[in-house]
């Protein structure tokens, strides 16, 4: 088996060598990201706006299901997008993707039911489903194994930049342009820019780049995968996965994340402003420091975790960093039942939003690790049930609260079982082995 881990170049070797064409894979993908958590985010700050309320005057219920519909769809198609990218090259596949969410996200402004709005989320969820299997197969034919943490790391922090920015943009927009709808129909066109930034500068392996050189080539280490998986692999492949402890226990990390960190996404807005009394611009940008303090997060996770493989090995490095995260995002959590500043309560979902996004480009580079040639249906499979977890969150927050509400015990119930979620999460995951790679038989 060929193996990476010896042919990398140093951070400073590349630097110096002036090395650029994967740096622009890697920019237009970051954009991509950005896009990905921009129309993601931003309905968890319009079904709080007065305009949304008062055309639809739905339920937290009913709200819960909206927020939740994206993220079930989301999952579900995980894996058909991730082996179609697999399949078919990231180009041709991300692109249609970018420009099929974009659509929809402006195809949402139109709805005027809550059925319709439901629709158009679980639409959009399977647009959105392949952009970071994609990715990540992206990043293991372009970056060596040793950068893949790093690499992983710059793409997930354009998501999270998208979603930092998300709140406060939308209800700064909502203000401006006089119309939630509006603001829909804005990030529609921006995604269409973006996908055609895509197509133009990404291609599906370093070697059909028409301007890479023979030296980019033997920084970034990799022959070319010898053939692209077809259709009659599929199935032994996903019997694979089924055999496969570490990728059980990775889903089920990516599982219990989610369920924790969606509250921050989803209902942390209408926290703030049902339970603290902020008003709508204030609570935005507080939700907005929240997940920006995540955004150095990533390059921290990424950089910590290729440190952690070098220094520790690949079996031990690649669970240290996260492990750690998801305990003291469990942690910080736990210290929110005993607060009641808003500021210190904004403080603890900080650290958590850090935390998750420190752990997440271990939890990218394991995938890329196992999956071979078939990375993003790896990945597929791996945050199909990482979002399963995201619609489970989105719909337990408002029963938790209503189950709590005769005792005021709620909002308590829900950080504890958020807490509680990070918990698990850590423990699944000391038990990942990223040097057993995805077989086409049981290999558990």
């Amino acid at each position: 088996m060929h193996n990476d881990l010896d042919e990398i170049a140093t951070p400073t070797e590349l630097a110096s060598k002036g090395f650029q064409i994967r740096y622009g894979v890697i920019a237009i993908s970051v954009a991509m990201a950005f896009m990905l958590y921009l129309d993601r985010v931003c309905l968890g700050e319009i079904v709080k706006n007065a305009s949304f309320q008062e055309e639809f005057g739905a339920s937290k219920e009913s709200i819960g299901r909206v927020l939740g519909a994206f993220f079930f769809s989301y999952a579900l198609f995980q894996i058909p997008a991730g082996w179609l990218s697999d399949r078919y090259g990231a180009r041709i596949t991300l692109t249609i993707y970018i420009l099929s969410w974009s659509l929809l996200t402006g195809i949402t402004g139109f709805a005027s039911s809550l059925t319709g709005l439901l629709i158009a989320r679980l639409a959009c969820g399977v647009a959105q489903a392949g952009a970071y299997p994609t990715s990540g197969g992206l990043i293991r034919k372009w970056y060596p194994t040793k950068s893949r943490g790093s690499a992983s790391s710059w793409v997930s922090m354009g998501g999270r930049i998208g979603g930092t920015t998300a709140p406060y943009l939308t209800a700064l927009l909502i203000w401006q342009l006089g119309s939630w709808r509006s603001v829909l129909y804005v990030y529609c066109w921006i995604g269409v820019v973006v996908a055609a930034g895509y197509f133009w500068v990404i291609r599906n392996s370093p070697q059909e780049h028409p301007m890479i050189d023979a030296d980019e080539l033997k920084a970034i280490g990799h022959r070319p995968d010898p053939e692209r998986p077809t259709l009659a692999e599929l199935w032994p492949l996903l019997w694979a996965c089924c055999c496969n402890r570490s990728l059980w226990l990775n889903s089920l990390a990516q599982l219990s994340t989610n369920i924790g960190w969606v509250f921050l996404i989803t209902w942390l807005p209408t926290y703030l402003s049902e339970s603290k009394g902020v008003d709508a611009l204030k609570g935005a940008a507080m939700v907005s420091i929240v997940l920006a303090v995540g955004i150095p997060g990533q390059l921290i996770g990424g950089l910590a975790s290729d440190i952690a493989v070098r220094r520790f090995g690949l079996r031990l490095g690649r669970v240290i960093t996260p492990a750690i995260a998801s305990s003291i995002a469990g942690l910080a959590y736990f210290a929110c039942l005993g607060l009641d500043s808003v500021w210190a309560i904004v403080f603890c979902c900080a650290i958590v939003s850090m935390m998750t996004d420190i752990g997440n480009p271990s939890t990218w580079a394991f995938m890329q690790d196992i999956g071979g040639r078939n990375t993003a249906t790896i990945y597929g499979w791996a945050n199909m049930w990482g979002n399963l977890g995201a619609s489970f969150g989105s719909l337990m927050v408002p029963k938790l609260l209503t189950w709590g509400q005769s005792s005021g015990s709620g909002q308590a119930m829900v950080f504890i079982a958020c807490g509680s979620a990070f918990f698990v999460s850590a423990f699944a995951m000391l038990g990942m082995d990223a040097t057993r790679p995805i077989g086409r038989v049981c290999n558990s």
